[in-house]
Order: C-alpha cells, then structure tokens, then sequence
C-alpha cells in the first residue's frame, strides 16, 4: 500500500521517509527479530532434533544419548548461539523421519540390546523423573495434561519421560506417537504451503513381538521392562492435524497462565503497592513535618543558643559527608550496582517488546552477557566518579576491581561447576573455546570499557556537597538499642523482599523446574515497586541513624536494602526443602543450586544496595543543601 503515497504531495521527502520507516517496522514487527515462519510444501523432510535430558528433582542435565536411543544414521548438529551454549543445550540429529503431511504408523526406528551400563543408566534416570526434549521448527516437544479438577484446564509438560517404574519394575517408553499441528498462511503466495504451530507426543512402553513389517506389530499389549540382554524396539507414529493457531501466536498455548496463577500475580502486585504507599506515606511525614520543622528551628538564628543544647541530625554537619573506611570497596561495589541494574532495566525492557520471547532460545542469557559487556562503562563511570568526589587518589585500583571482582566471582563459581558437570558426565559443561571466548569479551573488551568509563568518570566535575568536613571526627554517641547496626539492617531488607518473594516463586520455577517463565509484564511492575521500596526504606532508616547523630551512613545506606539479598537466599534454601523429592537431591544438584542462587543473591544485593544508597545520597545532600551553616 506504502507506494500511493507520493513524496511531491507530502511536505517534504523526510516525512515520506519517515512514513517508509514507520511502515516497514510496523509491517515486520508481526515477526520477533530475528526469527521467521519456515514454509513447508506438502512432503518436505521437517528435521526433528535432540536437545537433552532434564529433570525437576535435578539440576545436573544429559545429554540426549547418554541413554541407549537410536543414534542417528547422520550426525548434523545446529550452531547454537552463547546463551543456548551457556545453558548446555544442544540440537542434534534424531533418527525419527517426519515429511509435512505424510502420516507414518509404526515406523521402526532401531533395536538395541541393553547391556549392565544401559540398565543401570536408565534405573537411574527413570528413578530421577528425567525427561527427553526434542525440537521441531524450534518448537518443544509437549506432553498435553489436563488438571483433575471438573472442566479442567488443559496444560502441557515440556518433553517426555523416559519412562517410569512400578513395584521396583522399570520400564522404558519405547514407542512415541507424534502429532504435528500445521496451520496454513493465508497469504496467497503461501498456497499449498504449511507452518508448524505444535509439536505434541503421546509416548508408551511396548514389549514389541512378531514381525517388524506386520502391521500388528506396535499392537503389543505387554510393556517394555528394562532388564540386562533385552532386546528392545523403538519406534514412532507420526499424525498431522491441522489447528486454527497462527504462527505468530503458536507459543500462546504453552505460556497461557491459568487464572489462579494470575490471580497469584494480581495479589503479588497489590501487596507490593500497598508496601510502596505505605513507605511513601512515611517518608513524605518524614519530609513535610519532621524535617520542614528542624529546618525552621535550624534556620533561626535568634535560637542559636537553643540549637546548641539541641541533639539532631544538624549537628553532625561537618561528618556526614567523610568519606567511609575502605573507600575502594564501598565505590566499587555502588559501580557493580549500577551495572547491574543497568543490565535489568534493558533486560527487561527487550523482554517486554518481544525480543527475548522463548521462541528465540538462549535469547535471555545471551542479552545479558552481551549487556554486561556492552555496559561495563557505566560501572566504571559511577565508581570513578564517586572516588573523586570523597578524595580517593588510586583510581585505578578502583576501575580494576569494578572490572573484575564481581565478574571475577562469578567465572570462578561457573568454572568450577563446569568442571564438576564434566566429573559427573552431564550435558551442561561448556566447551573450553567457549571460555577462551568468554574470557576474551571479559578482558578484551569489559576491561577496556570500565577504564574508559573510570576516565569520564574522572573527567566529569565531583559531586557538590553542601557543607564541610571537619578535620576532627566528631565522637559519636551511644546509640540505642532499636538504632542497632545490625538489627536494623535487618529489618530493613525485610520490605523490599517482601515487594518480590511472591514473584520470585515462579522465577525459582523457571529456573529449577525447567519451567518456561513469560509473566514479563508483571515482573517489570514488580521491578518497580522494588527500586520504589528500595530508595524509600533506606532513606527512612538513614534518617533515624541521622538523628542519632551517627553519621556511618555510607555502608548502612547500601545494606539497608542490599540484606534483601540475604532473604532471596534464605528463601532459596525455604523453596529447596520444601520440594517433594528434597531427600532425594543428588550431592552435585544441591552444590550447582546453592552456587548459582549465591550469585542470583549477592546480584540482588547489588541492584537493591545500589539504588539504597543513590536515594541515601541524594537524601543527605538535599536536607543539609537546606539548613544555614556559619
């Protein structure tokens, strides 16, 4: 339609330029970046793939054939990008043949003999609950349930088990009918074209007899055991329905919350706001009346001599702004923060237009290692200037552990559970140029950009600060009980994990259930009320250490809300015992749990401490900006 426009009737070419550019991202965003519908003719091969074997009763996953499956008689592995790498995700041959619209029944894929090792590999594996996930068109083989409550829901389970036990009996799934959904364009060049819009399978176990080539012979009634010498046929039915499900919305089924877990997240929201309202509500007491009045007697000057006898927050003017013990570390964990929320806030702002939707896999943590390297300059942007504003002198000690002590911590966890992955056989390791690569984008890249950062940093004029530090500490009196450090710290990171503990279970799903999370318009409201909460309890408590006349406020900002970290793992450790297989957790599963949930929880204490600090900051400086110092 775009070509009836005619440049000459529009006010200038730029306009008929913009309206070409607008119609060509509005035409193309029916599509995720990136990825495209493929069209398949009637009878064209569709290429079904292996990914892996994974559990929800353990975090260490297979390969597809660590298992005796048919191997494929042609080795054709996918390139994958660095987060599907990261992930331990593969895509490799399978030997189940399947063409567009071509029906297949009892098709044989193989026989294998099952030796002590294949016996003893599949007990294990079938003892664990682990289930094989296969791919077509990049969409997850499903199992279709239905919940058992009256016109239940339908819901679907990603892959099949491998199989299951019964009375100390094992048996395998040896037979899989699949059922591929098809649904046709409408354009008129897609006639006689097809798309995959699902990929379901119903598996069962088989104790196949007779002839291979007699029809009868996948109408066995008797189950396929898993025992030592077994013969055992595998083999597949491949069925074609047709579904009026659009590719463009071909994910919708499988992310389709039910109305309890809405429900859950409409209540995680209203319980998140009403903390928000009630944290506003009392920083804004504190602000109108509290400090409106201090300011006003302060400002006085005919009660100069009653200000003297006064105690408050006023009187430790000349030491609020010293700069803290361990300056280095205090600046260079406010620039870790500041990346890191820095690579939330893009993260998930691509997560809300669509370009880290599931379809697009390894999408997520290949995001957030392109973002962690592309925004290191911010990290050494804001850790370099706040050391020059408070005197710091060794600058580039500063930038050099921006750069390295968190990213540092959390190569050394991965390298360490890849190599235990690797002890334990799993299909999760990472191959060594993959680590050669990260260890360049770290080095070669991150390292440059917070030095450069670290040199704006420096260039850019200190931060202002209202009034002078004295030479001589002023003696900070004895605090009472309920001003403890310690103790109300600890309370303080109680508000902003209770804005997220509700949301942060179906995240713990995601990532420990093998479970696909969706809800991202939920989480960025949360994600809100989070940074709301965060800035709003740390000022509150700040301004109580203030007029204590304890003026240590520089790490107490930052824990204040960074201890929600603590309760993110604390929560972490609640979730894990509370599952229905904890007793059976394998030793390697519980340390790759508690390793990566120690970092997902010092992140959060970074984010959160980051932005109670910023708040904190711009606090002091506003309330002392105010009052008449001679």
């Amino acid at each position: 339609m775009w070509t009836s426009y005619n440049p000459q009737n529009l006010r200038n070419r730029r306009l008929f330029q913009l309206t070409l550019l607008l119609y060509f991202v509005a035409s193309s965003a029916f599509y995720i970046p990136g990825i495209y519908p493929n069209d398949y003719p009637q009878g064209a091969e569709l290429d079904i793939r292996a990914n892996k074997l994974t559990s929800s009763r353990s975090n260490v996953p297979y390969d597809f054939y660590f298992l005796p499956f048919c191997p494929p008689p042609e080795e054709k592995e996918k390139k994958l990008n660095m987060g599907q790498i990261l992930l331990g995700e593969h895509s490799k041959s399978t030997p189940f043949k399947a063409f567009m619209l071509v029906p297949e029944t009892c098709k044989v894929a193989c026989q294998r003999t099952l030796d002590s090792k294949d016996v003893a590999k599949l007990k294990t594996l079938i003892r664990r609950d682990y289930r094989a996930r296969l791919n077509l068109d990049n969409m997850p083989l499903v199992v279709k349930k239905q919940t058992q409550i009256e016109e239940g829901d339908e819901y679907y389970q990603l892959g099949y088990p491998v199989g299951y036990s019964l009375n100390d009996q094992f048996y395998i799934y040896n037979h899989l009918h699949f059922k591929i959904l098809y649904h046709r364009p409408n354009n008129a060049d897609a006639e006689n074209l097809y798309r995959v819009v699902g990929f379901e399978v119903q598996p069962s176990s088989l104790a196949h007899s007779g002839d291979p080539e007699d029809p009868s012979f996948c109408s066995a009634a008797g189950l396929e055991e898993v025992s030592v010498g077994k013969n055992i046929y595998f083999t597949y039915n491949i069925e074609f329905e047709e579904s009026p499900v659009r590719w463009a919305t071909r994910w919708d089924p499988l992310l389709k919350a039910t109305e309890e877990q809405e429900e859950i997240q409409w209540f995680s929201i209203i319980n998140s706001l009403l903390t928000t309202l009630f944290l506003t509500a009392l920083v804004g007491m504190i602000m109108l009346r509290t400090i409106r009045k201090d300011l006003m007697r302060y400002s006085q000057p005919e009660d100069e001599e009653e200000i003297q006898e006064e105690t408050g927050w006023k009187l430790i003017h000349g030491d609020v702004f010293r700069s803290p013990p361990y300056l280095s570390l205090f600046c260079v964990a406010i620039g870790t923060g500041a990346h890191v929320i820095s690579i939330a806030c893009i993260t998930l702002l691509f997560a809300l237009v669509g370009f880290l939707s599931p379809a697009n896999r390894g999408g997520l943590l290949s995001a957030m290692v392109s973002l962690w390297i592309l925004t290191s300059m911010i990290a050494g942007y804001v850790s370099s200037r706040l050391y020059k504003s408070l005197g710091g002198l060794f600058w580039k000690r500063v930038a050099l552990g921006t750069a390295i002590l968190f990213p540092g911590l959390i190569f050394v966890v991965f390298f360490c559970l890849n190599f235990l992955m690797w002890l334990s056989q799993s299909n999760d390791t990472v191959p060594f140029s993959t680590l050669v690569l990260i260890l360049f984008l770290w080095f070669g890249i991150s390292l440059p950009l917070v030095f450069l950062g670290s040199y704006f940093g420096r260039k850019r004029p200190s931060y202002d600060f209202p009034v002078r530090v004295n030479q001589i500490p002023r003696k900070i009196p004895r605090q009472p009980w309920y001003n403890n450090t310690l103790l109300s710290v600890l309370i303080g990171g109680i508000l902003p994990f209770g804005s997220v503990f509700i949301q942060l279970v179906f995240i713990l799903g995601s990532l420990w259930q093998n479970e696909v999370y969706y809800m991202f318009g939920f989480l960025s409201i949360v994600f809100v009320l989070l940074i709301i909460t965060s800035a709003e309890i740390s000022i509150v408590l700040c301004y109580l250490r203030l007029c204590g006349e304890d003026y240590r406020w520089w790490f107490y900002s930052f824990f204040s809300a960074g201890s929600s970290g603590l309760y993110v793992f604390l929560y972490s450790l609640f979730y894990l015992t509370t599952q229905p297989d904890f007793n059976g957790i394998d030793f390697v599963s519980l340390i790759v749990y508690l390793s990566y949930m120690s970092v997902i929880s010092m992140a959060f204490t970074f984010l959160t401490g980051f932005v109670g600090f910023m708040s904190c900051f711009w606090f002091t400086r506003k309330i002392y900006s105010a009052i008449r110092v001679d």
